[in-house]
Order: structure tokens, then sequence, then C-alpha cells
């Protein structure tokens, strides 16, 4: 606990890397296979995934999160979650093969039976790693997570491009994922070095369970919510325009989605070993919060302003009509940045009610705001969805921080800063674009616009917004934390 400040910093170095590997391997899988598939491809999976997707929540059950959360655990606790995850993860295999013809049905697509009895399959392989994972998370070895997830990804990522290119279509996509899957089970029960015993009633696991089921059925509401479009466009639209949507959407929100995942279970298992220390509690939050914001914004403002150029280098010309699903969904990835990371604050502090309450506020806000759009088709739905969540965006904030440790005046100092000089940047970079118009490189544009940014939002968020200080004091914990690991490591080598 001692060295807990140490500990978080260096988890979030690696898991930093790690993303960064994770996000180029996908990015390149990305274009690898929108050279190689058609927008049906995409279109018959995220089908599936529209449904499966929602299931696929049940497999931890929230256990995971309850054994990171929890001050102490014991190893019957472990054990007997462990049996709880796989009995779990073989039910939801069996009610996807049975939901297989239903989805047939509901989207008179034939192909979508094995497809969908095959991703059944994922289930059970998920459940089985749910608890290993989880132990090497709450022992905060996320050097050891970030290895195993990236060798997992690696392979996967082989393996898919390799199954597109000899002709097996949206079953490439499938498989990248069971392959990944696989290959994480075998890697973190070997890291893990823990054998599950057998589960006990007496274990005293009813308030994890109790945990558990309230994150599951959060995450259910949350997910239903943000993925309700898809099953609607699929339904109406076909697989081509649920393709573009798609790819569109999974395109602009890859970045922060990877930054917030990287950051964001270092900063849940951290700040759950100090949640009674209230000081240090908004002392490590706030300042976890600047750093994944400062760094979602200038992104977001890149992603926003080279969205043509971005389309043609990673997924090609056929995917154009992508672009303008990407710049509208701009909004919605900007409040992602902005109010995913309060769920930290709340899981940590043991607020999963309160996080349950705004997912069932913010269900029917974007399901109306889905409805409204629909009939003007996949760039209705995604405008629809971005001026529902900007709306939703303060009373969001206020709702998460009432009564906890953190003010709406403390996350407004924190954001200010950043969301100023990230309009400036925008400013610029679009003066950019407008002077490199001319030019035929794609690429070149994107390289040059991106230095644009990055250069004009570092100035004016270190040198005249005066953030420098906060910045370098960042750099040099980190430098002493990098400092510590290399000492014990030459300590224990002598020994």
């Amino acid at each position: 606990m001692d060295n807990l400040k140490g500990m978080m910093i260096r988890g979030g170095v690696v898991r930093l890397g790690g993303q960064a590997a994770n996000f180029a391997l996908r990015l390149g899988v990305m274009a690898a296979l929108a050279r190689l598939l058609d927008p049906q491809d995409f279109g018959l999976v995220a089908m599936t995934t529209a449904v499966t997707g929602a299931l696929q929540l049940f497999t931890t059950a929230g256990l995971s999160s309850a054994t990171v959360q929890k001050e102490t655990v014991t190893n019957e606790q472990m054990s007997t979650l462990f049996w709880v995850n796989l009995a779990v993860g073989m039910m939801l295999a069996l009610i996807c093969a049975a939901a297989a013809p239903a989805l047939v049905e509901f989207y008179h697509e034939p192909r979508l039976f094995w497809l969908t009895v095959a991703a059944g399959f994922g289930f059970f392989l998920s459940a089985v790693a749910v608890q290993h994972s989880a132990l090497l998370q709450r022992q905060l070895r996320y050097t050891t997570l970030t290895a195993i997830e990236v060798l997992s990804q690696a392979v996967s990522v082989a393996a898919g491009v390799a199954m597109a290119f000899y002709g097996l279509a949206y079953w490439a996509i499938l498989g990248m994922t069971l392959i990944s899957t696989a290959v994480y089970i075998v890697c973190v029960w070997v890291a893990a070095g823990w054998i599950p015993g057998p589960p006990r009633r007496t274990a005293g696991v009813r308030g994890m369970l109790s945990f558990g089921g309230i994150v599951t059925l959060n995450s259910l509401v949350v997910y239903v919510a943000y993925n309700f479009e898809k099953l609607l466009l699929g339904r109406y639209w076909g697989a081509d325009a649920l393709g573009i949507y798609e790819r569109g959407y999974r395109l602009v929100n890859l970045p922060t989605a990877e930054l917030n995942g990287a950051i964001g279970g270092v900063a849940f298992s951290g700040l759950s070993r100090i949640q009674s220390d209230l000081p240090r509690l908004k002392s490590y939050f706030l300042k976890g919060y600047t750093v994944v914001l400062s760094m979602t914004l200038p992104i977001t403002v890149f992603c926003a302003v080279f969205v043509d150029d971005i389309v043609e280098v990673v997924l090609g010309p056929k995917w154009r009509d992508t672009a303008v699903i990407f710049r509208l969904l701009t909004p919605t990835i900007l409040v992602f940045g902005i109010i995913n990371p309060l769920a930290w604050l709340l899981y940590s502090a043991g607020l999963q009610v309160r996080s349950l309450k705004i997912a069932l506020v913010i269900a029917p806000l974007v399901g109306a705001a889905y409805l409204i759009g629909l009939p003007y088709g996949p760039t209705g739905v995604a405008f629809a969805y971005s001026s529902a969540m900007v709306l939703w965006l303060i009373p969001h904030v206020l709702w998460c921080l009432h009564g906890t440790v953190i003010s709406p005046r403390d996350i407004l100092f924190a954001a200010g800063r950043p969301l100023l000089a990230g309009a400036a940047a925008a400013a610029v970079a679009f003066g950019a674009q407008l002077c490199l118009g001319g030019s035929d490189s794609h690429l070149l544009r994107l390289l040059l616009g991106g230095c644009t940014i990055v250069a004009t939002y570092v100035w004016m968020l270190l040198f005249l917004m005066g953030q420098k200080t906060v910045y370098f004091d960042l750099l040099k914990e980190l430098q002493g934390a990098l400092s510590t690991k290399t000492h014990e490591k030459s300590a224990a080598k002598v020994q």
C-alpha cells in the first residue's frame, strides 16, 4: 500500500504502451479486412453482436469487478466465483444456440444461424479466464496482463487476416475473437499460477455476488443503450447500411476506447485499494482524470478535422460513405471521453447502484434519439445519437459527483483548460486542412495535420494556460516510480 502510487503510475504507463500496440494491431487489421471483405460481411457479424454482445456481459457476471473492488478476498471466495462464472458461461452458450433461429427470423438472414451458434462458444471460453484475470488486476500485475493482451491480439490478427485472404469472409471476423480468447486463457492461467478449488456455500460470496449483479445489470443497460441503434439499422436498413455505420462507429471510437481502457483498469484497481482514504482518493482520481482527458482531446480533434483522410487511409475508397457517420459521431466520442472516467470513481467508492440508476436514464434517452433518426438512415441515427449525448453531458457529471469527495468545480478545473486548448487546436487544424487541401496524399495531410494539432495543443496547454508545472510534476512522479522499480529489480538480483 505504501508504494501504491508508484505501482499505479507504472501500471498506467505499461497499459498505455500495451494499448498503443493493440491500437496499431487493430488499426492494421481494420485496414486489411476493409480491403479483403465487403460491408455486408461486417454487417452480418454486427447483426449477431447486437444480441450476443449483450449476453457477453453476463459471462463475468460482474464478478471480476467484485474480486478487484473488495478490500480483502480469500482463495475459497475466488474458487467459488470461478465455478459460478463457468456455469454462467455454459448457460449463455446454450441460450445463444437456442436464440439462433429467432435471430435468423428477425433479420431474414439464414447465414446468421451457424454464426450465432459459433459465437456462443466464446461465452464459455471467456468465463474460464475471468477470475485469473481479476487476480492479476488485483495484484496490479499490469505488465503481465499487457503482454498477454498484446500477444493474444497479435495471434488473432494474423489468423483473421489469413482467414479473410483465403475467402472465409465473415467467419474471419468471428474467428479472430475466438482465437484471441483462447490464447488469452492459456496465458493468464500460466501467469496467475492459481488453480481453483471446489466451490463452497460457506465462502461468504453473497455480498460479492450482489455487487457483481448490479455491475452486470448496469453494463447490460449501457450496452443496450449504446447498441440498440445497430439492431434497428440492421433490421430496417439491411447489412450494408449497418456495415457502413458499424465501421464508422468503430473507427472513431477506437483511439479513445483504447486510451480509457488502458488507464481505467489501473485506476479502478488502485482507487479501490484506497476507497476509505478520501484525500488520497480525490488526489489520485483527479490526476488520472486530467491525464486521460488531456490525451483524449487532441485525438478527438484530429479525428473530427481529418475524417476524410482517415477513412481513405485506413478503410479505403469503397468506405467513403463511412466518413459522414464518423464525423457525426465525433461529439459522442468527446462526451464519452469526459464522462467515462467518472465510472472509476463510482465503482471504486461502492456507488454501483447510482451508476445503474444513471444508466436507466441514459437508455430511454438515447433510445428515443435512435427512433427519431431512424427514418433518415445511418446518418440520421448518428446525428440524433450525438445530439442526445451532448444534451446529457452536464446532468450526467452532476449526478455522478453528487455527495462524493469530488466537486463539479474540481472537474471543471481539471477539464476546462484541456477543452480550451483542444478548441484552439481544432481551429488551427482546420486552417491547416484548408492549406493542405491541394495535396493528393491523404497520408501526408494526416501526418502534417497531426503534428500541427499536437504542437498547438501542447503549447496552449502547457505554456499559454500555465499547466507546465502540473504535467512536469506528473512526469517527475513517473520517473520516480520507474526508478524505484529498477532499484527493486536490482536489489532482487543481488539477493
